[in-house]
């Protein structure tokens, strides 16, 4: 028979217009008594549960993590009652039997036996940043998305800046691009005026490459992807405000981070900490934050065969992170240790792999940082270049003897007498 955990508990099965709540009440006998209601998603209704389950004296409560509508549910309840958040994945019903009721009583007797695992919920603070960091993360994908726009209609226009300048969205190139886009049938214009001194390539060589056509309606499209650009700039830049204000309390985290070598950007030092907050003892060890984010291997064994052990598809957001720093790391010359070791696994078992395996060097050491309150220690990470001694390798008299054999010799061993 199963350990009773929790004698009374609720599971709440989430909808978006409604909840289910069952709560189970355990007695000495292992008998356990259900009650089951259902309630609106209102604030008002909300408020009813909670109360429902304070006077019922249910301090455990356990729902799945469905879409964004258990988020309200758990801002509501998290100050009264200890939330399990689960992942569907882990406490999923049979199928042909699920009810809504059935799913409720499921997770209430799931929960009953510590059969759940609880998801990471950082605190309200830190999920005001995780959330606003993802947001600045999308804005920042809309930007290339503009950019690569424009950069088409360039392209279909036969305007080839991109050919001579190494950046076509640089002071000059964009002054270039204003004056074809005010006067699009004018490409013989002088752009000496518009280059800046330390351009590489010549007024001859720029004015050569915009030698194109730029239709009307190109131009419009150009104007529309540079006017979206100032927007989204404007727009992120409100939110880096507020993300900076939110981050306040946690500046000391913050610039331990900022010591990791491949981490020099304060907003990419707090992405992170509003990914996997300050509190690390939320985590069971260094190996288990890993996990969490994704960056090991998995385990898929089955009758002795080992299967597939790629990555999870966990740390949606936290891994693109962490594999940007790493190759900032790569490239580091303060801490040459990550470029060696990225080299070493690259030749043994790729890139994509090596630069995962630097991402999870960086998480390690991110996790034992903020643990200790300590910055970076680069002693740790020191490369000893002198040539280390060699030392001969001890071999048997018998494999000496082969070894001679096989070089053609003929072998003598005396007899004793």
């Amino acid at each position: 028979m199963l350990k009773i955990v929790h004698r009374i508990c609720c599971g709440i099965d989430v909808h978006k217009k409604f909840v289910v709540a069952t709560i189970g009440k355990t007695n000495e006998a292992g008998t356990t008594d259900y009650e089951t209601r259902e309630f609106s998603t209102f604030t008002e209704n909300l408020v009813q549960l909670r109360d429902w389950l304070v006077s019922s004296k249910c301090k455990e409560v356990c729902m799945e993590s469905t879409g964004k509508y258990w988020i309200p549910i758990f801002n509501i309840l998290e100050t009264n009652c200890n939330v399990f958040v689960a992942n569907p994945k882990y406490v999923r019903g049979i199928r042909g039997k699920k009810t809504d009721k059935r799913d409720s009583v499921w997770l209430c007797d799931l929960h009953k036996h510590g059969l759940v695992q609880n998801s990471f919920i950082p605190p309200w603070r830190i999920r005001q940043i995780r959330d606003l960091m993802r947001y600045r993360y999308k804005l920042t994908n809309f930007q290339s998305s503009e950019k690569n726009r424009m950069q088409n209609s360039l392209t279909v226009s036969n305007i080839m800046l991109s050919s001579v300048v190494t950046d076509t969205f640089g002071k000059s190139s964009m002054r270039i691009v204003n004056h074809l886009l005010e006067n699009p049938e004018d490409t013989s214009f002088d752009v000496a005026p518009l280059m800046h001194k330390g351009m590489k390539a010549t007024a001859e060589e720029i004015s050569k490459s915009i030698q194109g056509t730029l239709t009307k309606p190109q131009a419009e499209k150009i104007s529309v992807c540079l006017s979206h650009l100032d927007d989204i700039n404007k727009y992120q830049a409100i939110i880096e405000s507020a993300v900076l204000e939110l981050a306040e309390p946690y500046m000391g985290q913050i610039k331990l981070l900022l010591t990791v070598p491949g981490i020099k950007d304060i907003y990419t030092a707090i992405g992170i900490i509003g990914e996997i907050g300050v509190d690390m003892s939320v985590f069971l060890s260094s190996r288990h934050i890993c996990s969490w984010a994704g960056v090991v291997p998995a385990n898929n064994e089955s009758a002795g065969k080992k299967k597939s052990v790629r990555c999870a598809r966990a740390g949606t957001y936290i891994k693109p992170l962490l594999v940007q720093c790493a190759h900032a790391a790569v490239k580091s010359k303060e801490c040459p240790y990550f470029r060696i070791r990225f080299e070493q696994i690259s030749r043994r078992r790729g890139k994509k792999r090596a630069i995962i395996a630097v991402a999870h060097m960086l998480l390690n050491c991110i996790y034992h940082m903020i643990s200790r309150n300590e910055s970076f220690n680069y002693d740790l990470y020191r490369i000893d270049n002198a040539p280390k001694p060699r030392s001969a390798p001890e071999i048997t008299k018998e494999q000496a003897i082969a070894l001679l054999e096989s070089l053609g010799a003929q072998v003598i061993i005396p007899t004793d007498t």
